[in-house]
């Protein structure tokens, strides 16, 4: 099944009322395992990630061929600004344009800018879009332009570049190759407390979706790793590489 909602709560229980676990954004594929009354359990076809959303009809086919490469891009009704609707869809999700007029192109029952989209099988270096998400709000189990927690803002990249990525911390720490303990940073490497995640922007900048912030956020490197020792007495776990994995 192929999401079709331009974000989807994926919460913890099949009741939908315990905290949100991530979010399908629009072009997302899943499997249906089980169907309830109002929720449907699924497992998302990227990362395996296994949890419940409301139950409605979804589109089981669509070949996807481009995908969204701003931030939040702004949707129209017709292929003119003078249409701009009251939505906009997050970076990463994926359409199926078939039509292109002037500088809109067509996908579902939306028009959006062309210069809003790159084909579905382009590659960007890996992070280096990474700023866009500077100050996005904090959100538990979010990924998108409204919310993002501190995994998701690692996964949502790997997944633009069609990269496999596990959604949350502890397994990201499982899945890539952990770096010899080192005095400096590298620019892309990813810092691991337990429950956080990090990536450095240069040997002395990292960015993060931080909670005590409340917001994605730019920060000096060894500053936060200080603050985060004092405010809760958690020590790095580990240094991963970009793309190497176990």
């Amino acid at each position: 099944m192929i999401n079709n909602n331009l974000i989807l709560n994926v919460y913890e229980d099949k009741l939908l009322k315990k905290k949100l676990s991530t979010q399908l954004l629009y072009g997302d594929k899943f499997k249906i395992i089980k169907k309830f009354k109002e929720s449907l359990k699924i497992k998302s076809l990227y990362d395996g990630y296994i949890g419940y959303i409301i139950r409605k009809e979804f589109p089981k086919q669509i070949i996807q061929t481009h995908k969204i490469s701003v931030l939040k891009a702004d949707l129209y009704s017709q292929p003119d600004k003078r249409f701009k609707l009251r939505k906009l869809i997050s970076f990463c999700s994926y359409i199926k344009v078939t039509e292109f007029k002037h500088n809109f192109c067509r996908f579902d029952k939306y028009w959006i800018k062309k210069n809003n989209i790159i084909p579905i099988n382009n590659k960007i270096t890996l992070f280096n879009k990474i700023k866009i998400f500077k100050d996005v709000k904090y959100k538990w189990g979010g990924n998108s332009y409204k919310g993002i927690d501190c995994s998701a803002l690692v996964q949502i990249f790997y997944k633009f570049n069609n990269i496999p990525c596990p959604r949350d911390t502890n397994d990201q720490i499982k899945f890539f190759k952990k770096i010899n303990k080192k005095a400096k940073y590298k620019k892309n490497e990813l810092i691991y407390w337990k429950g956080h995640v990090a990536i450095c922007l240069t040997d002395n900048y990292l960015i993060h979706a931080y909670g005590p912030k409340k917001k994605v956020i730019i920060m000096n490197i060894d500053k936060t790793i200080l603050e985060i020792k004092n405010n809760s007495n958690l020590n790095v776990l580990s240094v991963k590489e970009k793309h190497a994995v176990r």
